[in-house]
């Protein structure tokens, strides 16, 4: 799988990893409390705290996502969303009518129907291994959410991950830099051409945001 192992390949997609850092208080906007334990179970089992650095909850994702559901990127300002919406190859861009904040809205009810159909349970009640199951059946499109496809919901939930992980912490992730200090991105600074050439070689200043802030 392209999303959820390749995510892996950075921190350990397994029941037996780290335990979690917990999330800061904070209280979402937009997603309703069963729609915020989603997201909270599903971008720890994304991006799990391990040796490699801090996971998704301690980098507040969660945190980033909901307040990217209040801007016009979420509601699809500036995507072209009038019908016909044909699905085809990839190169027809997004055939939807839902932009996504109504995608993340379709999407989690999915899941947690197929959670609660399967094992009686909703997804963040679900034990790590099988909520792995799930995120792997969305990805692969084998689950079933209406006119949603379950791939463009794990496609969605997956790229704001990512980004919440590994973007400058004025958007309301990346906390402390973890995600930039895990990889070794020196961030915002305002000079490094000194080390551009220097392959291979560690380097040394740490991660600088756009606020000044400092790893």
């Amino acid at each position: 799988m392209q999303g959820l192992a390749g995510v892996a390949a950075c921190s350990t997609v397994s029941g037996t990893g780290a335990a979690a850092a917990p999330p800061r208080p904070y209280t979402p906007v937009f997603f309703n409390a069963a729609e915020w334990n989603f997201l909270l179970a599903a971008c720890d089992r994304l991006i799990p705290a391990d040796a490699n650095g801090p996971g998704a909850l301690a980098l507040d994702v969660p945190r980033f996502i909901d307040q990217q559901m209040t801007t016009p990127y979420a509601q699809g300002a500036q995507w072209y969303m009038a019908a016909p919406f044909v699905q085809g190859p990839d190169n027809l861009g997004y055939q939807l009518p839902y932009p996504p904040r109504d995608l993340y809205r379709h999407g989690i009810s999915g899941m947690n129907a197929h959670a609660a159909t399967r094992h009686a349970k909703p997804f963040a009640a679900l034990a790590p291994d099988v909520q792995d199951d799930l995120l792997r059946a969305a990805e692969g499109g084998r689950l079933v959410f209406g006119d949603v496809p379950s791939a463009a919901f794990f496609d969605q939930l997956l790229a704001n991950v990512m980004e919440g992980a590994f973007s400058d912490p004025i958007h309301g992730g990346n906390t402390g830099l973890g995600g930039w200090a895990m990889v070794g991105f020196p961030g915002a600074r305002a000079d490094f051409m000194d080390w551009v050439d220097r392959y291979g070689v560690h380097y040394p200043l740490g991660s600088v945001s756009i606020t000044g802030e400092t790893a």
